[in-house]
């Protein structure tokens, strides 16, 4: 390709003049430049860039959006970028992240001036997808490379990967390939070019070749620093899930505000109680308000001791804590209907210490409107005027507090802020009860209650109760009322089939929000060959997604066939063969979890508001927040708070909360920290932009359907 060599120098000369500075580290009056800890997203509408700036927002990382769609936009040039605070030159962005190598059109101003940028404060680009080409380090496909779907392909990482910014994997990188018709992932794998300063940092084998291809690889060219990625994603896929940590990490050199970890919490509902079984004939769940022949007597599912015994040896083998919420009474009843004997209960209270447990409530009874049954579905019963006859504060109170003083006598290690609802009732249930019982918050500070339950699928954003935060649970997709396969797989085939497959037609009822079945799962096979893999999909997604929120199954699950077990094993085992050790799931109780959540929103809420000022002056990181916001930050292996280590280990670097004692706050980066440097090669072509590149159609999935919990 031809390069205008004299024009491009012009431009880039005329634009480091306009910024008084020289195209080496910056300095303004002797002093180090100070560089504001925040990205700059330039984006095109695409998924690549929306599922970098999903995480970095999700990360709690501040970042800006250059929409070039958008009319009136800001035009990028040297006073956008950089300028002077207080006689020290700032450059405005730590790192940029573009659709491609190069998104304007031939000649831009606006490209030339991020080069200069880049050049003069060595600030790092990630070019989000782009063709594999020369202005991008390597050889075009066509040149012994390969350009089509890799859906199902294993990447893995190389050694520089590992020993660079993907060093908290453990090597493989597997693309999701969901379905069979739908192209899921498109990439140009290809070698570096020519003279090209270009390290592979993930690569695939090249169809056809013994070679390898890289998908994102380092290209250091004319002072400048760029990741390049050359594969298509979207911000839920799996193979950008796993790298999104690293790309990250590599644009910020690991020193940012925002933390990133991937969480796994299983409740586990119900537990000493009882859980009605699934008619596969009636189609509903005899015992159920909503199950309308009442001559079926139900048909409960209870745990064994030998269930006991199943999930604490799990435990052990998965490096994972179970929290058990209960209700006493299903203890209490099945002692006085056997002769005072239940050795469920006494098998659990002997190996109490093993798990963590949550108030369930005691009878587990609806504590939201009084419900009239006498309909299917049910609705709220009214007083004579027509107000809504509501469950009182004193049942409320009775029920978390007879629960919580059974479980105190039994000697369970309870945090008594926490409380799961039976059904997550007392709040809001659409369409029959939009708002919360008004008796519920008197009842929460009555039993001195901080973390109350909700069900992500309809109550997902933590709001306040009274007293207390909501911490919100996914639901799982392993239903409530089957405790062996077959009910499960039938059960999801009403579900989840059209009327004429015999099933319910929920999913043609509701197609945004549910997809059918093609056709019925067989009994014999649908749960572990369809079922689980989907779920054990879903459920890892969140883990990846830096997403606290915990899930939730029921006691049932861990009886009989212990249906729950093979997807809690695909989430556990899965996410250990693609993680490093030093990057663990991390297992947190309610408590912690909505801890979590809250600090979050009012980081959140911070940042919006403009109220966070954060850079970098050489070794120095300094932060000014809100008084009693606390501050999330992941720095290098050895950054230091005064005299101490900053935050915890994780992902081979540091991170974690911390509120300032004092303003700012104040951290020191290890020597080892400082920025890379990056030796002049070559010089910026602005003609040369990028081609518009593919993008595959996504899929769609079952949205999780649970009818109590």
């Amino acid at each position: 390709m031809k390069r205008h060599i004299h024009a491009v120098l012009c431009a880039v000369g005329t634009l480091l003049a306009s910024l008084s500075l020289s195209a080496g580290p910056a300095q303004a009056d002797g002093t180090t430049p100070r560089v504001d800890l925040r990205v700059l997203v330039v984006s095109d509408g695409g998924p690549a860039t929306g599922a970098i700036a999903a995480e970095l927002d999700t990360a709690g990382t501040p970042w800006t959006e250059i929409d070039l769609t958008a009319p009136g936009r800001p035009v990028i040039d040297a006073g956008f970028l950089a300028d002077t605070v207080e006689g020290r030159q700032r450059a405005k962005f730590q790192a940029v992240v573009l659709p491609n190598d190069n998104p304007f059109p031939a000649g831009s101003a606006e490209m030339a001036a991020l080069a200069a940028y880049e050049q003069t404060y060595a600030i790092p680009q990630v070019d989000a997808y782009t063709y594999a080409r020369p202005a991008a380090g390597l050889k075009t496909p066509d040149d012994g490379g390969y350009a089509g779907s890799v859906d199902g392909v294993r990447a893995e990482v190389t050694a520089a990967g590992l020993a660079g910014p993907f060093g908290y994997l453990d090597g493989d990188v597997p693309f999701e390939d969901i379905s069979p018709t739908v192209g899921e992932s498109y990439a140009y794998l290809s070698t570096p070019a020519a003279g090209a300063d270009f390290t592979p940092y993930v690569d695939a084998p090249i169809p056809g070749k013994t070679a390898r291809g890289s998908l994102v690889g380092e290209y250091r060219h004319d002072g400048r620093r760029e990741l390049v990625v050359t594969f298509v994603y979207n911000q839920y896929q799996q193979q950008f899930r796993l790298l999104a940590r690293g790309i990250v990490d590599w644009m910020t050199g690991g020193t940012r505000l925002g933390a990133s970890h991937n969480y796994f919490a299983v409740h586990v509902d119900d537990v000493f109680a009882a859980d009605d079984r699934w008619n596969s004939d009636l189609n509903c769940t005899p015992g159920d308000v909503d199950c309308a022949d009442s001559s079926v007597e139900p048909d409960p599912i209870r745990m064994e001791p030998d269930d006991v015994a199943h999930a604490t040896a799990w435990q052990d083998a998965h490096g994972l804590t179970l929290d058990l919420a209960y209700n006493a009474v299903g203890s209490v009843d099945h002692r006085a209907e056997n002769g005072g004997a239940d050795a469920l209960a006494d098998r659990f209270v002997a190996d109490r210490d093993a798990f963590r447990w949550i108030n369930h409530t005691y009878t587990h009874s609806f504590l939201g409107c009084v419900q009239d049954t006498t309909v299917v579905p049910w609705k709220c019963a009214t007083t004579p005027g027509g107000a809504t006859e509501w469950v009182t504060r004193a049942e409320i109170s009775d029920e978390i507090a007879t629960n919580r003083a059974w479980g105190e006598a039994a000697g369970l290690p309870l945090r008594p802020g926490e409380l799961v609802t039976g059904e997550h009732s007392g709040m809001k249930v659409t369409p029959q009860q939009p708002e919360d019982n008004p008796n519920l918050a008197g009842a929460l500070s009555d039993n001195g209650i901080e973390w109350i339950g909700s069900d992500n699928s309809r109550d997902p954003q933590q709001r306040q109760v009274g007293p207390a935060l909501t911490v919100s649970r996914y639901p799982m997709n392993i239903f409530y009322n089957a405790g062996h396969a077959a009910e499960q797989v039938d059960e999801y085939n009403w579900i989840y089939t059209s009327r004429a497959q015999g099933g319910s037609g929920i999913c043609e009822d509701n197609p945004a929000t549910s997809t059918c079945l093609p056709e019925p799962l067989d009994p014999a096979t649908g749960y572990d060959d369809y079922i689980v893999p989907l779920e054990t999909r879903i459920a890892l997604g969140h883990v990846l997604a830096n997403d606290p929120r915990p899930h939730f199954i029921h006691q049932s699950n861990l009886a009989e066939d212990r249906i729950a077990y093979p997807v809690l094993t695909g989430v556990t085992d899965g996410y250990a063969a693609l993680f490093a050790d030093d990057t663990p799931l991390v297992n947190l109780r309610m408590e912690d979890i909505g801890a979590e959540m809250r600090q979050r929103q009012e980081w959140r809420t911070a940042l919006d508001a403009g109220e966070i000022v954060a850079y970098r002056v050489g070794s120095t990181v300094t932060v000014r927040a809100p008084e009693g916001v606390a501050v999330p930050a992941t720095m290098p292996a050895g950054t230091s708070e005064g005299s101490a280590s900053f935050g915890d280990a994780y992902a081979g670097g540091l991170s974690g909360w911390t509120v300032p004692g004092t303003q700012p706050l104040t951290l020191t980066l290890p020597a080892s920290a400082s920025a890379p440097a990056v030796a002049p090669s070559g010089v910026f072509d602005p003609t040369s932009t990028a081609p518009r590149l593919p993008v595959p159609a996504g899929v769609t999935e079952p949205a999780p359907y649970t009818p109590k919990n």
